[in-house]
């Protein structure tokens, strides 16, 4: 048995800038959630897909943006896109999905919090993403990432492949090299080479030597790097803790209630009639009431 855990909020914005654009009967732009439910129901029509739960940033804000307020808003994204998510996230329960609405957290964490939650208890968890925070969970057994756009699984040794670190010190590699989509600015002048040079070396933060003399690796313009880290450690520690994915998120649900039953047809319809989505209505691989017509 596999658990499929799909990023909401990527899934909406992958659809909303490779979907056409689409307006509902009364005028509103539905064109990503048009393209979400049709990448859902593919999805649901896969063979092995049976426990499936999708998290959604239900505001772009969490408690990151208290400690930090740099971190990453809703400032600059398309009004058109941003009107969808609750709509999104109504669309994925008319699929008959378990839905994640995150407040105080991200969608990343609920999805970090339910991957190590079951990992022990099922053969495979995918997290469906292409997001680079996730890969510090790859390091666990039975958790991968699977890259829909691309077809592609990611595993731990495709993290050490793409960073060159494992997937434990993909917070630490952040806290360095910074994040632009998430704001984190990371430390002056440590690039994605010299961070992953030294913490190959040195797992964590808290390894890397303070005297550069100690070093047993030493990356172009060492010394810099190391007076910069002494200097700024401060930073680099909330930088990193920002970058860590939260595994306390209170999700209420088992792991039973995350098998899908199929699409329940009344609400399903009504969605699809009240969008102007009629063609998506005959995609649907399976209803939850199959006796009802």
């Amino acid at each position: 048995m596999k658990l499929h855990l799909v990023d909401g909020t990527y899934e909406l914005f992958r659809a909303h800038f490779g979907a056409p654009s689409r307006t509902a009967p009364d005028g509103r732009e539905v064109g990503a959630v048009h393209g979400l439910m049709a990448s859902m129901l593919r999805l649901l029509a896969e063979d092995g897909v049976t426990h499936v739960a999708a998290a959604f940033d239900s505001v772009i804000e969490s408690f990151r943006n208290r400690i930090f307020p740099g971190y990453k808003t809703g400032e600059g994204i398309d009004p058109d896109l941003l009107a969808q998510f609750p709509l999104a996230e109504r669309a994925m329960k008319a699929l008959g999905l378990t839905v994640w609405s995150m407040y105080e957290y991200e969608a990343d964490d609920a999805l970090a919090t339910a991957a190590v939650r079951w990992h022990s208890d099922v053969d495979q968890v995918v997290v469906m993403t292409p997001d680079k925070d996730l890969c510090q969970l790859y390091g666990y057994d039975r958790i991968v990432g699977y890259d829909r756009r691309k077809g592609r699984f990611v595993d731990a040794d495709a993290v050490v492949e793409r960073f060159g670190v494992a997937p434990a010190s993909i917070p630490d590699f952040l806290g360095l090299v910074g994040d632009t989509a998430d704001g984190i600015p990371g430390l002056p002048g440590w690039g994605a080479k010299s961070a992953a040079v030294v913490l190959g070396r040195y797992p964590h933060l808290e390894d890397i030597p303070v005297d550069i003399h100690q070093w047993q690796v030493k990356p172009r313009g060492a010394g810099k790097l190391a007076g910069t880290l002494i200097e700024r450690m401060g930073d680099a520690l909330v930088y990193r803790y920002l970058a860590q994915l939260r595994l306390d998120v209170p999700l209420a649900e088992t792991l039973a209630d995350l098998r899908w039953q199929g699409v329940p047809r009344e609400r399903f319809v009504a969605l699809c009639d009240e969008l102007g989505f009629g063609g998506i209505r005959n995609r649907v691989p399976r209803w939850a009431d199959k006796g009802l017509p």
